[in-house]
């Protein structure tokens, strides 16, 4: 029923999208420029020698690149009430500037402050970044029609490859030009301060509170959101407010393999994601604009397959050729096993095999772009009521992998040079890909759960009291029985 309302083919609903893509553009430039930073940081000669130059050991790189996920996954609950609160624009908008505001400060502080004043920046920079996404899908919900919400999702998470080619390349570029590398700082809060300005002037958290957006247009929009409220508000009417079955939902087998394939997909994704700087410099030794191309090579190619993945898996469910159960599974083998095989020929190879590991890690990274429809999508599949909060419990786990992975760096790589310490992180790593895929194949299912059913609980509820009630019973019987039997005695008794 939504398809019969119509708009303008393009209008202020991709105006917004795009506003979205370049939010996630300009924050993760600010996120993952510290990985060619640090390089440039403690190594000036191989950038610009014309500015200081730290010397930091691995164990203090590594709390650095962690630091910021501490920060990040407290705030994941707190981006989303803040959007019931004060709307998406405000907290978009004071999210993004107060990441784009601290990103400024490291050139100013790490001169007096060292690697600790760095870590507690970008601490700091992911208490503002976790509320990105909680606010990014709840103005993709005030704002896109119901029959396109895929096209238009797609489209502004699209700026999660392209932000991180960026951190990677420019941050290179700008390390090695003129204004070394302080600029990467400059740069990325230049950004994220302009991309504040555009929203302030053309964002609205409702399409009728935006000041460009044409009647016909505003109408489209609320219309099919509108209509797509009354099913939900009818079919609310008819269930009732749904319940959370918590204890059903944290015992739930399906769940945790999704949550363990999730954290497995993380770790191998946040090892090459922060380490390949250092590994390309180290062991490849190669030199910063280089370095930084081959190590945005990587993401090109992520952006590439994620669009190939969806391309195959439509035609595939399409003309009934695999189940959803197939598809995902297949899919998540492939985005798993084979970056496993590409780490551990990785970390067979040195400098002599340059071009051979870059396309080792560029089929590891774009490989693994299937694992969005393997396994990033599956709680639609296990609970459309509760995806929401599964989302927000997958999510936070698996985001607790990046504070560990470059810690467990620090620990296993003393030297950065030495291919064998390498060798061992990049093991580990195609390890955890591999169990985390074997787990996901054996336990996860593409089915929704009986816990989903909005009268689960008063199923549930029915059921004990039923257990109750028989147990009741059984025993009003037994002390029947039992009184039954000392009046019996009794009797005897009376009669000797």
């Amino acid at each position: 029923s939504f398809g019969k309302f119509k708009g303008p083919t393009i209008g202020q609903r991709h105006v917004q999208t795009l506003l979205l893509f370049f939010a996630i553009v300009a924050n993760y430039m600010g996120k993952f420029n510290a990985g060619v930073a640090i390089v440039a940081m403690t190594n000036a000669e191989s950038t610009n020698p014309n500015f200081p130059e730290y010397s930091w050991n691995e164990m203090e790189r590594s709390y650095i690149l962690s630091s910021f996920f501490w920060g990040y996954i407290l705030t994941q609950f707190l981006g989303g009430w803040l959007c019931r609160r004060v709307g998406a624009r405000i907290t978009m908008f004071s999210a993004t500037l107060g990441s784009a505001l601290l990103v400024l400060l490291p050139p100013w502080c790490v001169s007096w402050g060292g690697w600790q004043a760095y870590c507690g920046i970008r601490v700091a920079m992911g208490l503002c970044q976790g509320m990105i996404f909680p606010s990014i899908h709840a103005h993709l919900a005030n704002w896109c029609p119901v029959n396109e919400r895929n096209r238009l999702g797609a489209l502004s998470n699209a700026g999660i490859d392209c932000g991180n080619l960026l951190a990677m390349y420019l941050s290179g570029v700008i390390a090695s030009s003129s204004i070394g590398w302080p600029g990467i700082f400059y740069v990325s809060s230049g950004m994220g301060l302009c991309w504040c300005v555009l929203w302030l002037v053309f964002a609205a958290d409702h399409p009728h509170q935006s000041r460009f957006i044409s009647v016909a247009e505003a109408d489209y929009i609320e219309n099919s959101i509108n209509a797509s409220r009354k099913a939900s508000e009818e079919k609310l009417k008819e269930t009732g407010r749904i319940p959370v079955p918590w204890k059903a939902i944290w015992t739930s087998v399906p769940f945790w393999a999704l949550i363990f394939a999730r954290c497995c997909q993380n770790w191998g994704y946040s090892t090459l994601q922060t380490e390949m700087p250092a590994y390309m410099k180290g062991v490849l030794q190669m030199d910063m604009k280089k370095n930084a191309l081959y190590s945005s090579l990587p993401y090109l190619a992520s952006l590439v397959m994620a669009f190939v993945y969806l391309f195959i898996s439509d035609l595939l469910l399409n003309r009934g050729i695999m189940s959803i159960t197939g598809i995902r599974k297949t899919i998540n083998s492939i985005a798993f096993f084979v970056p496993a095989a590409a780490l551990i020929g990785v970390s067979f190879l040195d400098s002599e095999q340059k071009t051979l590991s870059v396309i080792l890690m560029c089929t590891n990274v774009g490989v693994n772009a299937g694992s969005t429809i393997g396994c990033t999508i599956n709680t639609i599949d296990l609970s459309p009521n509760h995806a929401g909060i599964l989302m927000g419990i997958v999510n936070t786990a698996a985001n607790c992998m990046p504070i560990i992975t470059p810690l467990l760096v620090g620990v296993i790589v003393k030297d950065e040079s030495d291919r064998l310490q390498w060798q061992i992180v990049f093991i580990i790593s195609a390890v955890v890909f591999v169990a985390g895929n074997i787990v996901y194949v054996l336990f996860g299912q593409m089915v929704n759960q009986p816990w989903d059913a909005p009268d689960f609980m008063h199923k549930q509820q029915s059921s004990n009291l039923q257990e109750q009630g028989h147990a009741k019973a059984l025993e009003a019987k037994q002390s029947e029985m039992a009184e039954e039997a000392k009046r019996k005695e009794l009797e005897a008794g009376k009669e000797n």
